[in-house]
């Protein structure tokens, strides 16, 4: 029996193959250090300690951003196990909710046709199938500015008064992207919104938004943690919002600095080859439609160019740049390749090969980059020296670290207790850079029972004549273990574990039960990688 697919279903089959495409190259590496690491812990530990209020790394709490990722992960976690699919499952839903985002605005604009393919465009380029399964804040946060302003978009377009109930679900995502990033998720979508009414002579509109029904919508979602959390910590907000915003919005002290292009390029990779359409489309008269291109109305296509060039100029003012900051460009520019494709290419006979054969080249670069990334990045993970870990230590153990941090290491264990940190913290706090020992000491400032987790490294010598330690250090560091009591136990590809022997082990028979952490049957089958 044959079955017969309408348009819109071969559509909506093909939004979920590609969905689920994500998640197979999702599965096929491990954590990527220090972002996927960094975020993972502070999911698990959320669901271990119980402490929904307060993100913390290695039991110090975590403020750089508000707890959206962190509350999805731990519920993920919950509810597939402590793994890293569970973990990539909160990116992928987003950017799924990126492509449906897309599909129905592209849908609404210009028909079937021209949904699908941004759509494909956008799910087979590395900003989807990479970008869509990388651990960080920013997936999320472009997603939900993506559907503020698709939502913003057309409840103006609706008519002399703007839709009330499409501006409603506007608010909502501003204050789930506040949730998930901060002040960007408000900012950015009024940004874009602000200058497309200015530029299209549709202002006035604003002034019949239902703003009070809307604020309180926003209020009630985002504000209350901000609240709650300020009275316990009152230097919250000023921590979040001047150091780890406008700071690092103005600073030029801060990681990653880049060029003014960064972002050019970053988008040339993220979404390609498709962007070229998408400029292809500048070389045209604006007042010619290309051959074979659905009608759309030139509000539509001035919104596309407003977001996209909004979202580039913005970020390439701080000194500061990560390519996942120009996320929230991607959908704009793929419904505008769609555009420049079918007025460059519907025409031509092999259309449709060339069309797959780019797909399927894309396809195959993010293939062997997640197969390859384990290999290349093997000495700088943990993941090793965490899956011995975990089958010989007991859960009342301590692991003392220095030198690095092994953000992934706690995760791939599930240490039952935080690390204690060994350093020269005074001078780190004079001299240390935007780095793992400054996320960590500025965090203790918040909690002086977490602060005492940060240790000198003189402490080393008597804990290596204490049973039940283990210490973790980087290949190479220049920590001296001479007569110290500490004796190496396992030599990782880039790291190295030594276990105390002095002292007495617990009294009564090491059974399976005493040894061992949750994560060491895991962990069994991944050390090769």
């Amino acid at each position: 029996m044959t079955i017969s697919l309408t348009e819109r279903q071969k559509s909506w089959w093909t939004l979920g193959l590609l969905w689920l495409l994500l998640l197979l190259l999702a599965s096929l590496r491990p954590l990527a250090v220090p972002d996927e690491g960094r975020y993972g812990e502070i999911g698990r530990w959320m669901l271990q300690s119980g402490d929904w209020l307060t993100p913390r790394l290695n039991g110090i709490p975590f403020f750089h951003k508000p707890p959206y990722l962190h509350w999805l992960e731990a519920v993920s976690l919950a509810t597939f196990g402590v793994n890293e699919i569970a973990l990539r499952l909160v990116p992928a839903l987003h950017v799924g909710l990126m492509l449906v985002a897309l599909y129905l605005g592209a849908r609404a604009i210009g028909g079937e046709q021209l949904a699908r393919r941004a759509s494909v465009m956008l799910g087979t380029s590395l900003s989807f199938l990479l970008g869509g399964q990388y651990v960080n804040h920013d997936m999320l946060v472009a997603s939900w500015i993506g559907v503020a302003i698709w939502c913003f978009a057309f409840a103006f377009m609706a008519g002399a008064k703007p839709s009330p109930a499409l501006s409603r679900l506007g608010f909502v995502a501003c204050a789930l992207g506040m949730l998930s990033k901060g002040l960007i998720g408000i900012a950015l979508p009024g940004l874009v919104i602000l200058i497309w009414l200015v530029w299209t002579r549709q202002l006035k509109k604003m002034l019949y938004l239902p703003w009070l029904s809307g604020l309180a919508l926003f209020a009630a979602i985002a504000l209350p943690w901000f609240a709650v959390a300020w009275q316990k910590y009152p230097q919250l907000l000023d921590y979040m919002f001047v150091n780890q915003h406008f700071k690092r919005f103005t600073a030029s002290t801060y990681n990653n600095p880049q060029p003014w292009w960064f972002y050019l390029v970053a988008l040339a990779l993220l979404l390609f080859p498709w962007l070229f359409f998408a400029f292809a489309l500048l070389r045209r008269p604006s007042a010619e439609r290309p051959v074979g291109a659905p009608p759309v109305a030139r509000e539509w296509t001035a919104l596309c160019w407003i977001w996209a060039a909004s979202i580039v100029v913005f970020f390439s003012i701080p000194n500061s740049k990560l390519i996942g900051y120009v996320l929230p460009a991607v959908p704009p520019l793929a419904l505008l390749a769609a555009l420049g494709w079918q007025g460059a290419m519907a025409q031509r006979r092999n259309e449709a090969r060339v069309f797959a054969g780019l797909c399927l080249i894309n396809v195959g670069i993010a293939l062997a980059i997640v197969t390859l990334v384990a290999q290349v990045t093997r000495s700088g993970r943990a993941q090793d020296i965490a899956a011995v870990l975990a089958c010989a230590a007991r859960p009342s153990d301590t692991v003392y670290v220095s030198g690095a941090y092994p953000y992934d290491l706690p995760f791939y264990a599930q240490t039952a207790k935080p690390m204690v940190v060994l350093e020269d913290w005074p001078l780190l706090r004079q001299q240390a850079g935007d780095g793992w020992q400054r996320e960590l000491f500025e965090g203790a400032d918040f909690d002086a029972q977490a602060a005492q987790l940060l240790q000198p490294l003189d402490v080393l010598p008597a804990a290596g004549q204490t049973a039940g330690h283990w210490f973790v250090m980087r290949s190479g560091s220049d920590v001296v273990l001479d007569g110290t009591g500490w004796k190496l136990f396992y030599q990782g590809a880039g790291w190295q574990l030594y276990k105390s022997t002095g002292g007495s082990a617990a009294k009564g028979p090491e059974t399976a039960q005493q040894i061992g952490l949750p994560g060491c049957n895991q962990q069994r089958g991944k050390e090769g990688q």
